[in-house]
């Protein structure tokens, strides 16, 4: 059984009548880097705060190495910080700044500088001990940030949007080095994000947040895949929605009966009633009327947008929904705008969820 560093149990904060934080129940393990993501005012970064110890919640528990710290300060918790805007001092050098929390927590004099030395090396910032803030670039700054936090060798790393102040290139770069520096130290860490992809790039799991509660708890390629609710399907990538009720089930599949025809479910996705069918762009493709595909639907393109090496081809199904598919852009024949084909797809790439968002 591995032991979490860090466990949340029937966590609930509430501002006014408002709960912003609802029933919250996770676990993170040792060495293991959760996001917590989801839309503005989902809830995270409250709960990000309550773990930090900048508010106490009004029920629940928060286990920090098996102790208790919800009712804890601050400064009482083993954690470490980066902030979105990173807070670096910025009259001190790189050097006073990664000392700072040392010195704050009793670490001896004679230990500071080979640490600072160390951790830079790690953070490959090697030899700017001397530096001021402002003579640092922001992916700099944001790994001095990261150092300063490292240092103390905090039981639990918490991040706030580390990477929103930078650039989409620097943030992709970034993305791979904090994944990488964190795994060398081995540690447990809670990043704070609203950006899907920064989740799915840095994150061993992810705690998806909507409206204070907890939607899915799951990998990236598990959240992606298999979403367990509406919200979860949507918020993750992209989607085509088709509704429907589900009309026969059997051993082998289930029909959904749709106004576009009835479509094929995997038996273990199969719902009873009302439900809705999520399929991904890459898996719904233009194929020859007479290719083999477990569904085919009759469709006329409206549109085509270049997507980097795809294409992202939008079509009208005969119910007026409007559906998209993803193609390799290689240069091969594509049809214009106006023209009617027919969208292929498998079973095992329809998520079947019931109408009401909830997974079955």
């Amino acid at each position: 059984m591995i032991q979490s560093v860090l466990d949340l149990q029937h966590v609930t904060k509430r501002f006014g009548d408002t709960a912003a934080v609802d029933n919250v129940t996770f676990e993170v393990a040792r060495g293991e880097i959760v996001a917590l993501l989801g839309p503005s005012g989902c809830g995270k970064t409250t709960t990000l705060r309550m773990i930090a110890g900048f508010e106490q919640p009004d029920e629940g528990r928060i286990f920090i190495s098996g102790v208790d710290v919800a009712r804890k300060a601050p400064y009482e918790r083993n954690v470490g910080l980066v902030f979105q805007d990173y807070a670096l001092f910025p009259h001190m050098s790189v050097a006073q700044n990664i000392a700072f929390g040392m010195k704050n927590r009793g670490v001896p004099a004679r230990d500071i500088a080979p640490r600072i030395a160390r951790v830079l090396e790690q953070v490959r910032l090697p030899g700017i001990e001397g530096r001021r803030p402002s003579q640092l670039s922001g992916g700099q700054q944001q790994r001095v940030a990261l150092a300063r936090a490292l240092v103390t060798r905090p039981d639990v790393m918490l991040l706030d949007e580390p990477l929103s102040n930078l650039d989409a290139k620097l943030r992709l770069e970034l993305r791979h080095e904090i994944r990488a520096i964190l795994a060398t130290f081995d540690c447990t860490s809670i990043i704070v994000t609203h950006d899907q992809e920064e989740a799915m790039g840095l994150a061993d799991r992810i705690v998806l947040m909507n409206k204070g509660r907890i939607e899915q708890v799951d990998t990236p390629v598990g959240l992606y895949q298999r979403p367990q609710t509406l919200f979860a399907a949507d918020f993750i990538g992209h989607a085509n929605w088709i509704s429907g009720t589900l009309a026969r089930r059997a051993a082998e599949a289930g029909v959904v009966e749709t106004k576009v025809g009835g479509i094929a479910v995997a038996p273990g996705a199969v719902a009873d009633g009302p439900v809705t069918l999520c399929i991904r762009p890459e898996r719904l493709a233009i194929v020859a009327a007479d290719a083999p595909a477990d569904t085919r639907l009759a469709a006329v393109v409206e549109r085509l947008d270049p997507v980097g090496a795809d294409l992202r081809i939008w079509s009208r199904l005969g119910d007026g929904t409007l559906v998209q598919s993803l193609e390799k852009n290689v240069g091969r024949a594509l049809p214009a705008p106006g023209v009617g084909v027919t969208l292929g797809f498998k079973v095992a790439d329809c998520i079947v969820l019931p109408a009401d968002g909830a997974a079955r």
